[in-house]
């Protein structure tokens, strides 16, 4: 190959004008000149950098192809999969691959307490406790008073002692952490102080029914109420809420009227019960004052007191429902019958009168009415304490209430060996005998509902219980027409009990106030009234006791300076029913229907004796079988020979005691002998005899 001339060695040609030989830009070549080559050298590293260069884009050329294969191939996939052959998904792995969102507390170790709505009455919510140990708090004083410092109520010096006891390895500090007490501890970050996780037992409703529910240890275990009665029951079947039958609405109610007459008379304490008449549940049972349930170890003595089942209080005149009832049902005594109450008894040193005395022969309707206690005391002792006792044993006043509390007390009454002559008397008219309000109430419910005999009860059960007669059906049916006279007439005891649109029928009570020493003390009393609503159709019974009343300035104008039950416990009465009336669905009547039930339910208060009946009266003054008692209150000599027969007939009846379960097998006792003078005006029923004696 010839080497190329220099470049210094080309002829240069001047530009200028053109020309064949017209001189050109350096490196153009001529027109119609061939074009020339240029040599280039290429290295070796050269020629592998272009040979690597070439590889990689064979590589890309074939990952690209691949890469959109793959992408063909799972785009195909996907088709078929959503397409053509969908494939439903696996519920179980699904499942597996889920978060949980919610967390799950652990039980807690006392079921919930409800009222008979399902409205929570008592609750176990997570807590915590502050405990320490001792032997490693560095300086006790100092962590004390942090301590103190953000948990109000606590006192330091408490603290510090409990801190400084180095003999201990645990104490606790509290119990009852709140959320923002704990964060507020941790946050101090004392060295030696912890954290327990533990239940805290909550009463939403606060004073409600706080002496129901009672209340629970620091640990969990009831100590009162039915938290104490059904301890067991909460803790083995946490999950089971507790029903009871209270009604936390009417148990508001009842509360609020109560309270209202104990702050209106200044009174030392006060009880109000509302019960079924037709299951003998408990609907509401409050007693004043009281406490708040969350705080029951800080309460005083007296709010914790339970008036309603632990206070054994002499009834008054409210027991003349007894009274009468049983005289009645024994069929010696008759609606019609008059007694002789123109001046007061004497007996010994003791005498009984009239609070306001009428100075005439009363029948039983107007016994009730302007509530007699001479009436009533010669009807007890026609009787004889061997049918009261008999009476009052069946209706359990002479053991325990069976009520699921454990503060529930048994009455206080005389042995039989000291009931006698002013025994029988006094008990008539509800001195000289003992028990709590809910014993009594319990007692009046077969009064009024036709005479079966309920045991109270706080549980909601989802029947009804059986019930025992206890006495007949017509022995009810007149003593709710001689209560509704109570309300009714014009010089009845219970008219401010009324209540419009309500057939209220009821029994005032004002009994004395036994002292420390056992003797009644002086201007002190305890106002009660006793009161079923609607009496065509009993369906409640309501009890009011206000526990020493005064005559305040403010109650001054009404009461005018008396504190009985008529002027003090009965508006209380009427405020309740007119309340719990429409809750409960009772509403009203009026017009033509509240006429027809009232007129269904009127009574004469001296009725006259149907044609053919002979009266007690003046000159008739004993029926067949009276006691001895009987004559000698009127001053007259028992006879040689008592009609044995006629009394052992009426204790038959009035140890009725008939579970109305099983069918009772009924006899029918033979009748008095004709001859008898009284025997038209007291004939003898057939009865059932009792299947089993009332116990006592």
């Amino acid at each position: 190959m010839t080497a190329p001339p220099p470049r210094d060695s080309l002829s240069p040609r001047v530009p200028g004008r053109g020309g064949r030989d017209a001189a050109r830009r350096a490196g153009a070549p001529e027109r119609g000149a061939v074009p020339r080559m240029e040599h280039v050298r290429v290295t070796s590293p050269d020629l592998a950098r272009r040979a690597a260069i070439g590889v990689l884009h064979s590589r890309l050329a074939a990952g690209f192809a691949g890469f959109v294969l793959i992408y063909l191939l799972l785009a195909a996939r996907v088709v078929y999969v959503t397409v053509v052959h969908p494939v439903p998904p696996d519920k179980a792995a699904i499942a597996a691959q889920t978060p949980s969102t919610t967390v799950v507390l652990p039980p807690p170790a006392r079921a919930e307490i409800t009222d008979r709505n399902g409205e929570i009455l008592a609750v176990s919510l997570p807590a915590a406790a502050l405990y320490a140990n001792p032997k490693q708090v560095e300086d006790p004083g100092v962590a004390a008073r942090e301590i103190a410092a953000v948990i109000p109520g606590l006192d330091p010096g408490f603290l510090e002692a409990r801190l400084a006891d180095r003999s201990r390895d645990f104490v606790y500090l509290d119990r009852k952490l709140t959320a923002s007490q704990e964060l507020a501890v941790n946050r101090l970050g004392i060295p030696g102080v912890y954290f327990e996780n533990t239940e805290r037992r909550h009463y939403p409703e606060g004073n409600l029914a706080a002496h129901i529910l009672g209340g629970v240890t620091p640990d969990q275990r009831g100590i009162a109420g039915v938290e104490d009665w059904f301890n067991k029951r909460l803790t083995s079947a946490p999950g089971k809420p507790l029903r009871l039958s209270i009604d936390i609405g009417a148990e508001g109610i009842v509360r609020q009227a109560i309270w209202q007459a104990m702050s209106d008379y200044d009174a030392k304490g006060a009880c109000g019960i509302v019960i079924s008449a037709r299951t003998g549940r408990v609907l509401a049972m409050a007693s004043v004052p009281d406490y708040n349930a969350d705080d029951l170890g800080s309460a005083p003595a007296d709010a914790r007191f339970n008036r309603c089942v632990s206070g054994d209080y002499e009834p008054g005149s409210v027991f003349k429902l007894q009274t009468l009832s049983m005289a009645i049902n024994s069929d010696m005594i008759q609606p019609w019958d008059r007694f002789n109450t123109t001046h007061p008894l004497h007996v010994g040193r003791f005498t009984v009168t009239d609070f306001e005395p009428a100075h005439i022969w009363m029948a039983v309707p107007h016994i009730l009415a302007v509530s007699s206690n001479i009436g009533a005391s010669r009807i007890a002792t026609i009787l004889g304490p061997q049918i009261q006792r008999a009476w009052l044993r069946k209706l359990g006043f002479f053991r325990r209430p069976p009520i699921q509390l454990p503060e529930a007390t048994p009455p206080m009454y005389h042995p039989k060996s000291s009931w006698k002559l002013l025994t029988t008397m006094t008990v008539s008219f509800g001195n000289g005998i003992a028990m709590s309000p809910l014993q009594l109430i319990s007692a009046v419910v077969p009064v009024v509902n036709g005479g079966i005999w309920y045991p109270p009860t706080l549980l909601d059960h989802g029947k009804r219980s059986a019930g025992v007669r206890v006495m007949s059906e017509r022995t009810s049916l007149i003593m709710r027409k001689m209560m509704r006279n109570v309300v009714t007439a014009p010089d009845g005891t219970g008219v401010y009990a009324r209540v419009p649109g309500y057939l209220v029928g009821g029994k005032t009570g004002t009994a004395q106030v036994v002292g420390p020493n056992g003797r009644y003390l002086q201007h002190l009393n305890n106002a009660s009234f006793m009161a079923a609503f609607p009496m065509n159709d009993p369906r409640y019974v309501v009890y009011v006791v206000v526990l020493q009343p005064h005559a305040t300035k403010q109650m001054l104008p009404f009461c005018h300076g008396f504190t009985t039950g008529g002027y003090v416990a009965a508006p209380a009465v009427a405020q309740i029913i007119s309340r719990i009336g429409p809750m409960l669905g009772i509403m009203p009547l009026s017009g033509q229907t509240l006429a027809e039930a009232q007129a269904a339910l009127s009574i004469p208060l001296d009725p006259p004796a149907p044609p053919g009946r002979l009266a007690l009266g003046p000159g008739h003054l004993f029926p067949p079988g009276a006691s001895k008692y009987a004559y000698i209150l009127a001053h007259q000599t028992p006879p040689a020979n008592m009609d044995v027969a006629a009394h052992d007939q009426a204790l038959a009846r009035t140890e009725m005691w008939q579970p109305l379960a099983p069918a009772a097998q009924t006899v029918s006792l033979p009748p008095a002998p004709a001859s008898s003078a009284h025997t038209l005006g007291h004939r003898i029923m057939n009865i059932a005899l009792p299947v089993t004696r009332a116990g006592g």
